[in-house]
């Protein structure tokens, strides 16, 4: 997937206002840009701009969710949000880091206030904040470049590293390509198997393991829970309610801020939250592992200057592609893609673009449920000894993306992209 690579500073500590600096956490870390003007010109997915001052703005590190060190005045069990986050500190190169004995989440002391890195996002959500992958240092690339991001890079992000230590939850929202899913997806699934002493997994509980007791606020705090449903507790406790008989109903009477739309990967189907957690009583479950799940962006508010329907990663999938057609290639290489959704796809505006620069405009239109084979031209080449492809909409976000290798491809046989 082609993401904006934008280069700045990480920074965890105000000197001049020391007790009202950042709170970082272990998904979100404030970041200054270098220039701020590429910010403003991100995509705007739940159509709300970027919460960006002068001392930068928040980035939420896609793909990953922490327990809450602080949430509407609650959180989650502090050894693993904390663990969370001061792993993520370390990962980008903040050392001896200290916190407010009275405000715990404020840095207090740390051997460096701010750190050079860079941030590689597609866009900004819901509250403001910058989606995307982190890593301390340079990048290689111009302020502003479009980066190919596939999984060897992934796994190079401070991302990955946490998922991969078992520190943090998976929250795959639609905003994640379907290949970086598949593959982060197997990075949690392998460090839930390991359940590694100093990460979550080995006291994680309310997922299809078993059903975690909570009889209040209070117990909700003590456990390590998939973050996204305790910030639906949270709420819900404070509405008084005294057990979670109601929870059912109460997540469904909001669809927009509590029962989030989702695309179930095992059936294919779309859904909400309330399909995938089970409660009643003093008991909450997760019935289905959160990596297999899509999450959707809360939609944008009428007149935001967004697309009024987010077509969201792994709605329209490259499922095949044919690079080494009998005889000459070009003019008689393919690729084909397939509509996940019910309703038709506009693909006017729509591109594909290859991992060696080609790109190719798309036209016409792609039914629910059906597929399209394009025959490749112009500049659009895919290479024989692998490559990538890229599917880009109208508005120039990437839906989709797909890699294959060199022992892939054979003459005149299609490739087929599991997914």
């Amino acid at each position: 997937m082609s993401y904006t690579l934008l280069r700045g500073v990480f920074v965890i500590r105000y000197p001049d206002s020391p007790r009202r600096g950042p709170e970082p956490d272990g998904d979100t870390v404030k970041f200054r840009p270098d220039n701020p003007a590429l910010v403003e010109r991100l995509a705007r997915h739940s159509g709300r701009p970027p919460a960006l001052s002068r001392r930068g703005v928040s980035i939420r590190l896609e793909a990953v969710d922490a327990l809450e060190t602080h949430f509407a005045e609650t959180h989650q069990e502090p050894a693993g949000a904390y663990a969370a986050r001061d792993e993520l500190l370390r990962l980008l190169g903040f050392t001896n880091v200290v916190f407010w004995d009275d405000l715990p989440n404020t840095v207090r002391s740390a051997d460096q206030d701010e750190l050079r890195g860079h941030v590689l996002t597609n866009g900004v959500d819901a509250n403001g904040r910058l989606i995307g992958f982190v890593r301390a240092g340079e990048h290689p690339g111009p302020d502003g470049a479009a980066v190919f991001l596939d999984a060897a890079g992934v796994d190079d992000t401070v991302n990955a590293a946490l998922l991969a230590a078992g520190l943090v939850y998976p929250a795959f929202y639609a905003t994640l390509p379907g290949e970086l899913r598949t593959h982060l997806a197997e990075v949690s699934a392998q460090a839930r198997q390991k359940a590694l002493p100093g990460g979550i997994w080995p006291r994680a509980t309310g997922d299809p393991g078993g059903p975690a007791p909570i009889d209040g606020l209070a117990a909700a705090e003590r456990l390590v829970l998939w973050p996204k449903l305790f910030r639906r507790l949270v709420p819900y406790f404070a509405e008084g309610f005294t057990d979670l008989s109601h929870f059912d109903t109460w997540l469904r009477a909001d669809p927009v801020h509590r029962d989030d739309q989702l695309f179930l990967l095992d059936t294919l189907e779309r859904g909400n939250l309330h399909d995938v957690v089970r409660a009643s009583g003093q008991q909450i479950q997760l019935t289905v592992w959160p990596e297999r799940f899509v999450i959707d962006p809360d939609p944008a508010p009428p007149g935001a200057p967004v697309r009024s329907s987010f077509t969201a990663a792994g709605d329209v999938l490259i499922v095949a592609a044919l690079p080494d057609a009998r005889g000459p290639d070009h003019g008689s290489e393919s690729v084909t893609l397939l509509n996940l959704t019910p309703g038709t796809v506009d693909l006017t505006g729509w591109s594909l673009s290859g991992s060696s620069g080609g790109r190719m405009g798309l036209i016409g239109t792609l039914a629910g449920g059906s597929t399209v084979r394009v025959t490749l031209g112009g500049p659009l080449r895919l290479g024989n000894q692998g490559g990538g492809l890229v599917l880009v909409d109208a508005d120039g976000t990437t839906i989709d993306q797909v890699t294959y290798k060199a022992d892939q491809v054979r003459a005149g046989r299609t490739i087929c992209f599991g997914r």
